[in-house]
């Protein structure tokens, strides 16, 4: 069910206008159930920014974005397979890992088929050479070490719901009804665990599941509510750090065992002087999966290099590299409908066409996470850009000086170039305390999927946002209530209804 133009506008009018009522409650409820970041350093907290206007999408349309994400992650995971087994090509994914993720790569990578949750990020725009008319659907990454926010995702919305809905009269029975039409990533990353590790061990559940992260995670308020909804499901689960882990014949902390181990933990932190416990964890992701515990998701760093995406690309063009990736007819079509022309960023000639054409290119570290290295050309004037190569080269680089580094930049596997996707800043009213600030966002969305189960989970997706072209929580930017249009309506029919 779609509202209509003048629902919408009536919707997001209506939210501006009573979030001077609602906009403190709904920021400081939303940070005391976890959205904030952690310092690592110290442990203390900072509240993540939540949007009183929520975006939102039709049922229909969320579902088509899921299957895509799905076959994106699926041919990227076969992608990678094809670039490791390929003695010429293994260099594009191996030279950007630390020495740990490579042994990881080349020892499991023909083993690799299930990650229960993988997330695929997309800009909604236009492209600049788009084969598509209109706003399409253009998917800029793969996550697959530890993609997060299903936690995130789940407290926003609902919190919006929640906080709103009460606003505006509606008894708790009615919320309670929105947020379980409107789906649950918490939900579908505790369902997916369970399916993952039933293919390890046929026709068994879990009977403890440990969440692995180091301490002070930038994440940890996250992991904390996904531990809350893991048990209010009926798991016996904790949070767990390296330091804490033991046993020869199972996995053991303070006492427990634990036969699922869900890793929220990068790989090459592993390799962080100082890290007590780093050893145990090493050897329990070596080990065949199910020795000791299912560890889920499995060491996948080559999934998530950026050259492995930009291989997709060139899949559309390259017959005979989409026949050795054994890619799908419908992961194909996925490809082609959303995967913006990308390459590895090397050689004279696409040098100088980058060079040449700044407003029309992304540069990107292949392998590299935070939004860190990310260079858009078309923001080569804006203080954020200068910033950005002088915390990576040291020194302020323009445009050109850039290209000319990046292309011979072999740190993190070098650089991938990838076509800008045409967005436009959309206005948000971003509640941080007790202050409802009119905000111009960059929106991006975000869908969940799982590779290798045997169905899906219902995922959903996630929308942050920010002031900048480059969209990252950890580095700036606020979490976006992603809501479906059915629900929306239903919230808008209670507004009509208060009549305040």
């Amino acid at each position: 069910m779609s509202l209509t133009e003048k629902e919408t506008a009536d919707l997001f009018h209506a939210l501006k206008w009573d979030a001077k009522r609602f906009g403190q409650e709904l920021a400081d409820t939303a940070y005391a159930r976890g959205l904030a970041v952690t310092n690592k350093d110290d442990g203390t907290t900072k509240a993540i920014p939540i949007t009183a206007t929520p975006v939102i999408i039709d049922e229909a349309e969320l579902r088509r974005r899921q299957e895509l994400a799905a076959r994106i992650a699926s041919a990227t995971v076969k992608m990678s397979r094809a670039v490791l087994g390929n003695s010429e090509r293994s260099e594009l994914v191996l030279g950007g890992l630390s020495p740990l993720e490579k042994g990881f790569a080349a020892t499991t990578f023909e083993q690799l088929e299930t990650l229960v949750t993988t997330r695929v990020d997309f800009f909604v725009g236009k492209t600049a050479n788009s084969r598509l008319e209109g706003k399409q659907v253009s998917a800029l990454e793969v996550n697959a070490t530890i993609p997060a926010m299903q936690g995130y995702s789940d407290i926003a919305a609902n919190t919006f719901l929640e906080v709103v809905g009460r606003t505006w009269g509606a008894p708790d029975h009615v919320i309670a009804g929105w947020q379980s039409r409107n789906g649950s990533n918490a939900m579908a990353l505790y369902r997916a665990l369970l399916s993952g590790y039933a293919q390890v061990r046929p026709g068994k559940s879990p009977t403890r599941i440990a969440l692995l992260s180091r301490r002070n995670d930038a994440q940890l308020t996250e992991q904390k509510y996904l531990l809350e909804r893991f048990r209010e499901w009926g798991a016996e689960a904790d949070i767990v750090h390296p330091d804490q882990l033991s046993g020869t014949d199972a996995v053991t902390a303070d006492g427990k065992t634990y036969d699922l181990v869900y890793r929220h933990l990068f790989v090459r932190r592993l390799e962080e002087p100082g890290m007590i416990g780093a050893d145990y964890v090493k050897a329990l992701l070596a080990e065949p999966n199910g020795t000791r515990a299912v560890v889920l998701n499995p060491p996948a760093s080559q999934v998530e290099v950026k050259a492995v995406f930009a291989l997709l690309s060139q899949s559309l063009e390259d017959g005979k590299l989409a026949k050795e990736a054994k890619l799908s007819d419908a992961e194909l079509e996925a490809i082609k409908e959303s995967v913006p022309w990308t390459r590895p960023f090397r050689g004279e000639a696409l040098t100088a066409e980058v060079i040449a054409n700044p407003d029309r290119f992304v540069l990107k570290r292949s392998w590299d996470y935070g939004g860190r290295a990310v260079f858009v050309g078309r923001t080569r004037a804006e203080p954020g850009f200068a910033e950005r190569t002088k915390a990576a080269y040291g020194e302020v680089l323009d445009w050109n000086a850039l290209c000319l580094r990046a292309s011979a930049d072999p740190v993190g596997g070098g650089f991938v170039v990838q076509q800008v996707i045409d967005i436009r800043p959309e206005e948000h009213l971003l509640c941080s305390g007790p202050a409802q600030i009119p905000t111009e966002l960059y929106v991006d969305f975000s869908a969940y999927a799982s590779v290798g189960l045997e169905s899906q989970p219902k995922w959903g997706g996630v929308c942050r946002g920010s002031i900048s072209h480059i969209v990252n929580i950890v580095g700036g930017g606020g979490v976006l209530p992603l809501i479906t249009s059915e629900v929306a309506q239903s919230l808008l029919m209670a507004y009509r209804a208060w009549g305040k």
